[in-house]
């Protein structure tokens, strides 16, 4: 599939890259050559082939959900830059402006 100078532009756009006068020629010549390539391999005959979105095998490690003790308050907060009665203090992100 041979790729115009305007399709290889407007993927670029997409893209949101520049491409140089001198590199559109090149470009459209690779981007022909792969598009070939993706209508060569839908020739293959893949009827019996299960789909699959993973090439290895994935599964979930599940733990029992067990109860623990916390840290102490004191504990937890004693390396805090700066901690105000038992709290971090951080820096305000939001302006509130909804309210």
């Amino acid at each position: 599939m041979l790729l115009s100078k305007e399709d290889v532009l407007h993927v670029a756009n997409l893209a949101r890259l520049s491409v140089e006068p001198s590199e559109l020629q090149e470009i459209q010549d690779t981007l022909s050559r792969v598009l070939e390539y993706i209508d060569l391999l839908n020739e293959l005959d893949t009827e019996q082939v299960v789909p699959t979105s993973q090439v290895v095998e994935q599964h979930t490690v599940w733990r029992s959900d067990q109860v623990e003790k916390s840290l102490p308050i004191a504990l937890a907060i004693q390396n805090g830059p700066q901690v105000v009665t038992g709290m971090f203090v951080v820096p305000k992100i939001l302006d509130g402006g909804g309210q």
